[in-house]
């Protein structure tokens, strides 16, 4: 199944892949595992790939490259993230949104991907030495130069969302949004429907939190988790113990913990998108049965009730990433 990505956005398929995982973040991944999800995925009737330029910085590009090849360009949508800067060791220097930059950074990202345009183009973050308008002008030139098809955002708040719509209409909103992360209920979701942008929700499973098997490894120093406020010290304790209500509700309803996670988002709106972060063809198959379940009202309403908004303890990103979302401001 299909729907529009937003009023003025693509025809996606139900849920996305978020490839960030198969390069950076998590640890070390199976490159050939990695391309053989990212095929599982094309097979099983997902045409959303989401990606970064500055994941891996560039080996994502490179990796969907390798798995693309051959794959007919109309089948699949590439949605792209621009504009962290990053030093050789992946260390963060801010956001960089001038209109040179944007175009600079297509310009990269078309020749790693080895495509002649980008399907959805998107500042990753709001550079706050930028008027929006300006970074969102430069890629409106590139749509006119048909090298982008459509224009998203990420991680933006209700004020720099109108002001983005005002310059170019806006597929979707990439944003954080599952049962532990539902800060957008509070402005930014009621935003986005008014002016008729889609949501693409990140981080649905909670980077890993409602795995049934969390814990069973040891979180290695290269994946972010093992500095990430929820996933330390009495913080993580407190959220897995937050989980007894999915454990029940996945038992009656012969599912897992993930597939009714992913349930519960898509049943919040037809403009939600779930974008499932799997880089292992196993974790991919289970979530994708997710789109098989169907919460009953009452089902969404204990689940509402047994998360409400603000449950997580610790917040989503450390200090100094929490400083660079725009929309935590509302």
């Amino acid at each position: 199944m299909k729907n529009n990505l937003g009023r003025n956005g693509p025809s996606s398929s139900l849920v996305g892949l978020g490839c960030m995982g198969m390069s950076d973040f998590y640890g070390p991944a199976d490159r050939q595992e990695s391309i053989a999800t990212i095929k599982l995925a094309l097979d099983s009737g997902v045409n959303l790939l989401d990606t970064g330029d500055f994941y891996g910085m560039g080996h994502n590009e490179l990796l969907l490259a390798e798995a693309l090849d051959g794959v007919p360009r109309e089948s699949y949508l590439l949605s792209v993230k621009f504009g962290a800067q990053r030093d050789p060791s992946g260390g963060w220097h801010g956001f960089d949104g001038r209109p040179a930059a944007v175009k600079s950074s297509l310009a990269y990202s078309l020749k790693r991907l080895k495509t002649e345009y980008i399907d959805i183009y998107r500042p990753a973050r709001l550079d706050p030495t930028v008027p929006i308008e300006e970074t969102i002008g430069a890629i409106a030139d590139m749509v006119k130069a048909g090298y982008v098809k459509y224009i998203g955002l990420s991680e933006m708040g209700s004020e720099t969302i109108k002001r983005a719509v005002s310059v170019h209409p806006i597929s979707d909103l990439q944003i954080e949004y599952s049962l532990l992360s539902r800060g957008i209920e509070q402005s930014v979701l009621k935003t986005c429907r008014a002016l008729g942008v889609g949501i693409t929700a990140y981080g649905v499973l909670s980077r890993g939190l409602f795995d049934p098997n969390w814990g069973d490894k040891p979180i290695v120093q290269s994946d972010f988790r093992s500095h990430s406020p929820r996933f330390v010290g009495d913080n993580l304790k407190q959220n897995l113990a937050l989980l007894e209500p999915l454990r029940k509700m996945a038992k009656e309803k012969h599912a897992s913990i993930p597939q009714i996670a992913i349930a519960w988002v898509l049943a919040k709106g037809v403009d939600i998108f779930p974008l499932v972060g799997s880089r292992r063809t196993l974790t991919l198959k289970d979530s994708l049965k997710g789109l098989d379940i169907k919460l009953s009202q009452q089902e969404l309403h204990l689940l509402d009730e047994s998360f409400p908004i603000g449950i997580a303890s610790g917040t989503r990103y450390a200090e100094l990433m929490m400083s660079h979302l725009d929309s935590e401001k509302g």
